[in-house]
């Protein structure tokens, strides 16, 4: 099956480097026929994030902070000028302080730290859906990123994993509304990853040598694997989608007691 993203054109924010997830969702849209533009925060990321995406000719690279209603606003002027819509958003953009995903949830959570960590991975997603909307027709659609972090406690996670909450009702309420003009919202829950935003959390490499056993798959999962996830959920075979997170982490979600022996 191919070209089923052809003729489509897609805003990536977060790709960081070649382990992100976010490349390996652009990777996937590229491979089926999208057209591509990409953000990236800062001058500092930039200078990693530039060289690689400009190897899938896109129209548009952006430096973008997301906490900005005015740089929200700026790019999409920008895109404007080589595009006169957008069929696919994709966010995938998550930060907290370092200092907060290390220790008691009480004690490491301040209100700074809670500040941050909700608007840039929370927020986010609705105020870069707001912005895009007039672009987007009848048949777009949005995609995010969320973890299990959302429901359950993971240690050393903390405030991200209350942003993830949020972040995930707030793909319900933009379903609902966004539904209206025919644009589906949907989140991807991804099992753990070697990503550059996964290594500022304390004890993530313990985690990924522990999990593949406790999966149904005894694995754990790829990035291409959450690329072909968005590629359904973005393309014409998630048609009747919207208002869902998706699982792709080897089953890990369905697992309680692992073993009574």
């Amino acid at each position: 099956m191919s070209g089923l993203m052809q003729g489509k054109r897609a805003f990536v924010t977060g790709v960081a480097n070649d382990r992100s997830i976010a490349w390996a969702i652009a990777q996937q849209f590229k491979a089926q026929g999208a057209e591509l533009a990409f953000s990236y925060p800062g001058e500092a990321m930039g200078k990693r994030t530039v060289p690689l995406v400009k190897t899938m000719n896109p129209v548009a690279v952006l430096d973008l902070d997301v906490s900005s209603d005015e740089q929200i606003d700026a790019a999409v002027k920008e895109v404007g000028k080589v595009w006169d819509s957008v069929d696919v958003l994709v966010h995938a953009i998550g930060y907290a302080p370092r200092e907060a995903l290390d220790g008691r949830f009480t004690d490491v959570t301040t209100r700074e730290a809670w500040r941050i960590t909700m608007d840039v991975s929370a927020y986010s997603l609705i105020a870069l859906a707001r912005a895009f909307r007039p672009m987007m027709r009848p048949g777009s659609s949005i995609v995010t990123l969320s973890y299990y972090g959302a429901e359950k406690v993971v240690t050393n996670y903390n405030v991200m994993g209350v942003a993830k909450a949020a972040l995930e009702a707030s793909v319900r309420y933009l379903a609902e509304d966004m539904g209206r003009e025919g644009i589906r919202v949907n989140a991807i829950s991804a099992g753990p990853l070697k990503t550059l935003a996964a290594a500022g959390i304390k004890g993530m490499r313990t985690m990924l040598g522990e999990n593949a056993s406790k999966t149904p798959l005894r694995r754990n999962i790829e990035h291409d694997e959450v690329g072909k996830a968005a590629l359904f959920l973005c393309s014409s075979l998630g048609s009747g989608v919207t208002g869902e997170t998706l699982y792709v982490d080897a089953g890990q979600n369905i697992m309680g007691v692992v073993s009574m022996g």
